[in-house]
């Protein structure tokens, strides 16, 4: 059975992760896989280090740096199985079954490429340990993630509650069609509010848009509203979940419409950024 793969480190929205694929979970019926990736530390290696240092001290000074990074990994690992037992034991006690733990020394990125075809949905925090100091710092690797995988990537924030209502932007185009019947035909979100945004000029063309994704999410069961939006496609669409109050963005990445080069590239990075809420990347 596919999983939902959290990814699990030192941060603040781990814990958030947690929540978020106890959710998943119960919505989706999967098990919960966390993962933690031990990467590569970026302390000075031998090369680095031949011509700043004297010939007389550079041995004894490779040996202790050498002891140093034996030891930082050491206690990396066991603080990596300390943060998976923690991780667990939070799931478990809200009633999750069937919990695995996985801890792999690599490449974050490719180490989630070798685990895709077991996940239904990748669970990852907005702030990676190393990316703390900035409460709106995007984690190194999340956008290559976004741009490598291709399964549903939830991106959650500290604090995550259960969404009560959630929006998706629309604008006719396949990637945006392809997002809509992802929502409408999976459990995940299943019972939540739908509010079914678009951006145009034209109000015309937006009807156009929406149509096909509304009677798709009318089948489905959702309590669907459909809101045709003017003017700046960030700022419409972040004033209009300001006032709804809605707690989750659902998303289609990638493609070269006005609402996708929105959500392509600098941008993607962007929104994840500023979102106040955490998002669903539909790919």
């Amino acid at each position: 059975m596919k999983t939902i793969t959290a990814c699990i480190d030192g941060s603040a929205a781990s814990t958030a992760v947690c929540d978020a694929a106890l959710w998943a979970s119960r919505n989706l019926g999967a098990p919960i896989s966390l993962v933690h990736v031990l990467e590569k530390s970026e302390s000075p290696v031998e090369g680095n280090l031949s011509g700043t240092i004297g010939l007389g001290s550079r041995e004894h000074l490779l040996d202790a740096l050498a002891n140093l990074d034996e030891e930082r990994g050491r206690l990396a690992l066991e603080h990596g199985k300390h943060l998976l037992e923690a991780a667990k034991k939070r799931v478990e006690k809200s009633g999750a079954e069937n919990t695995s733990t996985l801890q792999r020394h690599g490449n974050l990125v490719e180490t989630l490429q070798e685990l895709e075809s077991g996940t239904r949905l990748l669970v990852i925090g907005r702030q990676g340990e190393a990316h703390e100091n900035s409460a709106r710092s995007v984690g190194g690797n999340l956008e290559n993630i976004v741009r490598a995988l291709h399964v549903p990537i939830f991106v959650a924030l500290p604090g995550f509650r259960k969404p009560s209502s959630f929006m998706i932007a629309c604008d006719g185009s396949h990637t945006a069609e392809k997002a809509v019947r992802m929502v409408a035909s999976s459990p995940l979100l299943k019972g939540t509010a739908c509010h079914l945004v678009t951006v145009r000029a034209s109000a015309k063309s937006a009807e156009t848009d929406t149509r096909a994704a509304l009677a798709q999410l009318d089948r489905a069961g959702f309590d669907v509203t459909v809101t045709k939006l003017q003017g700046g496609v960030r700022e419409s669409l972040e004033e209009y979940r300001k006032q709804n109050g809605i707690g989750l963005t659902v998303m289609g990445a990638y493609g070269h419409s006005r609402i996708r080069r929105f959500f392509v590239g600098s941008n993607t990075t962007r929104m994840i950024m500023e979102s106040a809420v955490p998002l669903l990347l539909l790919r």
